[in-house]
């Protein structure tokens, strides 16, 4: 079950409007996840990281890879992942 909100987790952040050039704040990542799995739900957020990966794969890959860095930083300092 773990790895299953951690992967909601990170397809709610990939599909969030924050960008890695902003350096958000472990509070703005909590807040970006929380609102798109509330906008999305689950299928939706994974429905449109998979378009992303179809139709930008290159640019998918580097901000999957600024996801995982995010959510590491947030779990390592002790926060939840959500709400």
């Amino acid at each position: 079950m773990i790895s299953t909100v951690k992967d909601l987790a990170a397809e709610a952040l990939f599909v969030s409007c924050l960008q890695p050039s902003e350096d958000p704040t472990r509070t703005a990542v909590e807040e970006a996840i929380t609102s798109m799995i509330l906008l999305h739900g689950s299928d939706g957020c994974a429905a449109c990281v998979a378009t992303e990966f179809g139709d930008h794969p290159d640019a998918a890959v580097s901000r999957m890879r600024w996801v995982q860095t995010e959510l590491a930083e947030v779990v390592m300092m002790g926060a939840p992942v959500m709400h």
